[in-house]
C-alpha cells in the first residue's frame, strides 16, 4: 500500500513538474520591456462580487474618467466572463516614484457625488464589490498578512503573506460605509541582464496595492495636483453618505521596488493564493482508494465471470439436465432495441463531443497553454473545440441509431446537434436576461449572442450532420447473438434492483474520487479564484473514467443477473449517478461556502450548476454506455449459444 503511495507521489510530482516548467512563455504572450520613463499603462477590469455573481464594468461608478474612454477588443471568453478591460487616468512611469497625487483633473477642486450616485456607491460597498485592476497584463493583488497558528517565538518573526485578488472597494463601520479613495500602487520590476553600452530594461513582475480612506480634509491638494498624505494615526476616513451629496478627492501613490522573480514564473504569486499543500495528500488518498476498490471489483468480476462461463460451455448433457440460470437466459433479447433509440443516441452523441472537448482541454490546459495569463483563452477554446468535436459526437450517434434498426437519420442528425446544445443555450438565455435586467457586464452582449448562434448552426450542426453521415452508412456493431422475435417476460424485481437505489449506488465512487477537485473548481467560478491545478485534474479525469466505467460493468452485470434486459437507457442513467452527487454537493456549497441572499445571484448559481450538473450526466453517462456496451458484448461472444 505505502509503494503504491509513493509511485502515486511520483506520477504527482512528474505531472506537477511538467507543469511548472516555465509553463508561462505561452505562445502569443510575450514580454514588454519598459525603459526608465516609459509609460505603464493600468486598465480596469471588472468589479465583481462573491455576494452578488454580477460583475460589473468600471465605470459603472463614478470614478474618475480619463479624456477618452477606449475599451480592449476582446476575445469570446473575456466577454462570456463578463471582463470589459478600458483605460483608466493612473499615470505610471517605470522606475518613476509618486509620493501623492489627485486622480481628477481638477487641484483643489473635489469631486461631488450625486445623491444617486453615493446610493449606488454605498449599495456597492455594502455588497462587498472588489476592483480589479491590470498592469502590464497583471492583474493587482491585496497583501493580507497574518500570523499563522506557530509556536510563539516563530510568531514575532514571520508572518504568512497571502494576496486577495483586486481590491475592496471600501469598508462598512457599522452603518457607515467608508470608501478606498487613495490607492497606494507597489509595483515590482525585474532589471534584465544587458550589455553594457545598452540602457537598462525592466519588466513588471508583481501588482499590489494597498486601498486607504482618507477624509477629504485630511488630504491637503495643491496647485499642481499633488497632495499631502496625513499621519497614519490621525487620519479619518473617507465616509459616503448615501442620503446626501459627498465631496472627496481620488488620489493615489506608485513606489517601485526591485524583485528577483523572473518574468516567466511572475504569475506564481497570484497562483499560490491559499496553502494547496493541505490538499495533495488528500488528493493522493482518493486516488489510492480508488485504484484499490477498482481492482478489487475487476477481480470479483473477473472471476465470476470465468466461472459463469465455463459452466455455461460445459457438456451439453448436463446442460439438459441443469435449469439454466443467470445471464446466460436473456440472450435472445439483450441486444433488443431500448423505446426511443433515437433520443439516447443523440445523448450519446453530445456526451461524446463533451469528452472529446473537455479531454482536449485538459490536456493542453495541463501543458501550460491556456494559463490564467492569456484571459479568457480557457473559455474560448472550450468554445470552439465543442464545436468542432460535433463531427466525432455526430459519427458515434449515427453508428449506433443504425445498430439500434434506426432509420430516419436526418431527423437522428438534427436530434443530435439540437438538443443538448439547445437546453444549454436555453437556460443561457433566460438567465442572461436577468443579468440584463441588473445591467451587468457579465450580460453576453446581442452580437455575441448572434456570433454564438452563427457558430452553433454554422459550425457545430454542419460538422454533426457530416459525422451522422459517416456513421450511418458504416457497418453496424455486430451483436454476437441474435435477438428472439417475441420479447422474454421479465421476473419480478428485488427492491434494489430499483433504478433510483442503482444511482445512487452507482455515484458513490466516482464522485469519492473527485470531490476535493471540484472544491477547487466551485471557488475558481463562485469566488474569483485561478483555478490552475490542471495536471491533478487530469489525473482526476482519467480515475473518473476509469471509476465510472467498473462501475457501469458491474451494475449491468446485476442486473442481467437478475434476467432484466433493458439495460441500455437504465445503463446511462445510472452511470451518471455521481451527477446526482455533485447537485447535492453544489447545495451544500452554496449554504456553507457563499453568503448570496438575493434572488437574482441565487437563480444564476442554481441555473450554471444545473448546466454543469447535466453537462456532468451526459459525460459520465456516456463513459459508463461504452463501458457496459464493449462488455455485453463481450461475454455473451465467450458463450456458446445453440
Amino acid at each position: 500500500f505505502s509503494f503504491l503511495q509513493e509511485r502515486l507521489s511520483y506520477v504527482l510530482g512528474l505531472l506537477l513538474l511538467l507543469h511548472s516548467s516555465d509553463s508561462f512563455y505561452v505562445p502569443g504572450v510575450a514580454p514588454i520591456n519598459f525603459h526608465r520613463n516609459d509609460p505603464v499603462e493600468i486598465k480596469a477590469v471588472k468589479l465583481t462580487s462573491s455576494r452578488t455573481q454580477l460583475p460589473y464594468e468600471y465605470y459603472s461608478l463614478p470614478f474618475c474618467q480619463p479624456s477618452k474612454i477606449t475599451y480592449k477588443a476582446e476575445n469570446l471568453g473575456e466577454v462570456l466572463r463578463g471582463d470589459r478591460i478600458v483605460n483608466t487616468p493612473f499615470q505610471v512611469s517605470m522606475n518613476v516614484e509618486k509620493k501623492c497625487e489627485v486622480l481628477c483633473n481638477f487641484p483643489n477642486k473635489p469631486v461631488t457625488l450625486t445623491v444617486e450616485q453615493s446610493k449606488l456607491m454605498a449599495e456597492r460597498i455594502r455588497e462587498d464589490y472588489y476592483v480589479h485592476l491590470i498592469a502590464d497584463n497583471l492583474p493587482v493583488a491585496t497583501r493580507l498578512e497574518f500570523y499563522s497558528n506557530r509556536e510563539e517565538e516563530e510568531k514575532k518573526k514571520e508572518k504568512d503573506v497571502q494576496f486577495e485578488h483586486g481590491y475592496r472597494l471600501g469598508f462598512m463601520d457599522g452603518n457607515k460605509f467608508y470608501l478606498h479613495n487613495h490607492l497606494s500602487f507597489i509595483l515590482y520590476y525585474h532589471r534584465e541582464d544587458v550589455e553594457e553600452s545598452q540602457e537598462h530594461t525592466y519588466r513588471v513582475v508583481r501588482f499590489e496595492v494597498i486601498p486607504q480612506s482618507i477624509k477629504l480634509e485630511d488630504l491637503k491638494a495643491d496647485e499642481k495636483s499633488m497632495c499631502t498624505l496625513p499621519e497614519a494615526t490621525g487620519s479619518a476616513p473617507q465616509e459616503i453618505d448615501p442620503t446626501k451629496e459627498n465631496q472627496l478627492l481620488f488620489t493615489y501613490s506608485v513606489h517601485w521596488e526591485e524583485s528577483d522573480i523572473k518574468w516567466a514564473s511572475r504569475w506564481d504569486t497570484y497562483l499560490t493564493m491559499s496553502d494547496v499543500q493541505i490538499h495533495w495528500f488528500s488528493i493522493i488518498n482518493s486516488v489510492v482508494v480508488v485504484f484499490f476498490l477498482s481492482g478489487i471489483l475487476s477481480m470479483i468480476i473477473i472471476r465470476t465471470l470465468r466461472k459463469d462461463i465455463a459452466n455455461y460451455n460445459k457438456e451439453d448433457d448436463i446442460e439438459d439436465t441443469m435449469e439454466e440460470s443467470g445471464w446466460k437466459l436473456v440472450h435472445g433479447d439483450v441486444f433488443r432495441p431500448p423505446q426511443y433509440p433515437m433520443i439516447l443516441s443523440s445523448l450519446l452523441g453530445s456526451g461524446i463531443q463533451l469528452f472529446c472537448m473537455i479531454l482536449i482541454v485538459i490536456f493542453v490546459a495541463m501543458l501550460g497553454m491556456l494559463s490564467p495569463s492569456s484571459r479568457g483563452a480557457l473559455m474560448t477554446t472550450a468554445c470552439f473545440l465543442f464545436m468542432f468535436m460535433g463531427v466525432f459526437g455526430g459519427f458515434f450517434a449515427g453508428r449506433l441509431y443504425r445498430t439500434l434498426k434506426g432509420h430516419r437519420w436526418k431527423k437522428g442528425a438534427f436530434c443530435t446537434a439540437t438538443l443538448y446544445p439547445g437546453v444549454v443555450f436555453g437556460i443561457c438565455f433566460v438567465l442572461n436576461c436577468f443579468i440584463w435586467g441588473k445591467h451587468s457586464s457579465g450580460a453576453v452582449p446581442f452580437p455575441t449572442m448572434v456570433a454564438l448562434l452563427c457558430m452553433w448552426f454554422g459550425i457545430s450542426l454542419p460538422l454533426v450532420y457530416l459525422g451522422y453521415y459517416f456513421g450511418f452508412r458504416k457497418q453496424p456493431y455486430d451483436n454476437p447473438v441474435r435477438t428472439n422475435q417475441i420479447p422474454r417476460q421479465i421476473p419480478e424485481q428485488r427492491w434494489y434492483m430499483n433504478k433510483f437505489v442503482g444511482i445512487l449506488m452507482a455515484g458513490i465512487l466516482p464522485f469519492g474520487a473527485m470531490f476535493i477537485e471540484l472544491f477547487f473548481i466551485f471557488s475558481a467560478i463562485w469566488e474569483n479564484q485561478f483555478y490552475y491545478l490542471f495536471g491533478f485534474l487530469f489525473l482526476v479525469f482519467i480515475i473518473l473514467v476509469v471509476s465510472c466505467s467498473q462501475i457501469s460493468i458491474v451494475m449491468v452485470y446485476f442486473q442481467l443477473c437478475a434476467e432484466d434486459y433493458r439495460w441500455w437507457w437504465r445503463t446511462f442513467l445510472v452511470s451518471g449517478g455521481s451527477a446526482f452527487y455533485v447537485l447535492i454537493y453544489a447545495v451544500f456549497y452554496f449554504v456553507n461556502k457563499l453568503d448570496i441572499v438575493e434572488f437574482i445571484p441565487s437563480l444564476l448559481y442554481f441555473g450554471y450548476t444545473a448546466l454543469m450538473v447535466l453537462s456532468f450526466w451526459l459525460l459520465t453517462g456516456t463513459i459508463g454506455f461504452y463501458a457496459a456496451y464493449m462488455f455485453v458484448r463481450k461475454i455473451y461472444a465467450a458463450v456458446k449459444i445453440d
